[in-house]
């Protein structure tokens, strides 16, 4: 998928989502909600994951709105309201908090590929299911997306490395479901690479330009984007009911 440069603008749904999470409570000790070391391991495990998570939505703020080298990670305890001990309990260092970060949107887009080549149905019906998916897995993530075109510099050889791995998994099976409706006269693509680059690029764009308080929902705009992406290799079925 084609990488941009990030462009600070109105603030995405997923950053004012993090904004909202993130507020800070009357009390230290109220903030955080504790396992009883006794209780079954699900449950502990849940609660785990929640302090995980507000973790990654108060640093997605933070990172977002000020940059990642102006956010230490006593700025993300104090957003909190907990000690860094708590953060650290969780992440072994920023390093490793910018690399989950990162890698949700290619990994949620990944996901969704995975999803949907196990799924029944012709090519056709599995790349508008995609390109549907796809968009919405990048509205999802919009400032998640921003920081990693933003912040890719910062992260570890090893990290980025996986996210990249993550990447070429996504357009070698992106381009071999591309194959498959050319192979079955669904689609008329002379360079499918080329294409998947393509379609893999307007998608990842719409974390720049969209806006959630827009004329269109995250799903109506996903929506539209799969029929131009049915246009671009020129399903069949869609030739067909245009002609009709």
């Amino acid at each position: 998928m084609k990488k941009t440069p990030a462009r600070k603008a109105t603030e995405p749904a997923s950053a004012a989502k993090t904004r909202q999470a993130a507020a800070k409570p009357a009390a230290r000790s109220e903030r955080q909600p504790s396992a009883n070391p006794n209780a079954p391991e699900d449950i502990r495990d849940a609660v785990s994951r929640l302090k995980r998570e507000r973790i990654i939505a108060t640093a997605v703020e933070l990172f977002y709105n000020n940059g990642l080298s102006n956010t230490t990670l006593e700025a993300v305890a104090d957003q909190m309201n907990v000690t860094k001990p708590f953060i650290y309990s969780h992440f072994k260092s920023k390093s490793e908090l910018l690399a989950e970060i990162c890698s949700r949107g290619i990994r949620a887009s990944l996901d969704a590929l995975n999803r949907v080549v196990a799924s029944e149905g012709s090519a056709t019906d599995k790349l508008q299911a995609l390109a549907r998916d796809f968009m919405l897995a990048v509205l999802s993530n919009q400032a998640h997306i921003a920081i990693y075109n933003r912040e890719e510099k910062h992260l570890s050889p090893e990290d980025s490395e996986a996210i990249n791995s993550m990447r070429r998994e996504f357009d070698r099976k992106f381009c071999a479901l591309l194959n498959e409706g050319v192979a079955t006269g669904e689609f008329m693509v002379e360079d499918v690479q080329i294409t998947s680059l393509a379609i893999g690029g307007i998608v990842s764009w719409s974390y720049v330009w969209y806006r959630p308080n827009g004329r269109l929902t995250p799903a109506e705009t996903a929506d539209h984007v799969a029929d131009l992406v049915l246009a671009m290799v020129q399903a069949k079925a869609r030739r067909k009911k245009a002609r009709a």
